[in-house]
């Protein structure tokens, strides 16, 4: 198998040396990437429709949904896939501004427009691209405790 490295300066003669070691070809074409962890603080990577890796900073997220094994980054440049796991995207947003609302979307709390109540111990959040996502009743108190209310 063969990756690209995205490594510290500090640490890439350490890991390369690893990884060669232990029968793994760095290649700069390849199409497989391994990123330390915080490379990018505050942001996140992913790939566009077209394929390309993009980095995407968690201030431009809106929301980030999982589709089966499929999880897209959606802002308002576009939508983009990841690999990782929404649990794992979740922690490595700052919960201040990050919220999962039902098992399948995290929101960010600045781009939410407006809460709508329902009958149910639900709300339905309306984002700023206009998306609509509910709020089940599992995270309902998680939610209003989040926002204060």
């Amino acid at each position: 198998m063969k990756i690209r490295l995205s490594v510290s300066e500090e640490r890439v003669e350490e890991v390369t040396d690893f990884l060669t070691s232990h029968g793994i070809e760095l290649d700069e074409e390849a199409e497989y990437v391994l990123l330390q962890k915080d490379i990018y603080p505050g942001y996140l990577t992913g790939r566009s429709a077209d394929g390309e890796r993009a980095v995407i900073s968690a201030d431009e997220i809106i929301t980030i949904e999982s589709y089966g094994h499929t999880v897209e980054i959606h802002t308002a440049r576009g939508s983009f896939t990841t690999s990782d796991r929404l649990y794992r995207l979740a922690n490595s947003l700052d919960p201040e501004n990050f919220i999962r609302v039902n098992n399948s979307v995290i929101v960010s709390k600045t781009q939410i427009r407006e809460i709508l109540p329902t009958f149910s111990m639900k709300f339905i959040l309306v984002m700023n691209n206009g998306t609509r996502v509910d709020v089940t009743r599992s995270y309902y108190g998680k939610f209003k405790e989040f926002l204060g209310i």
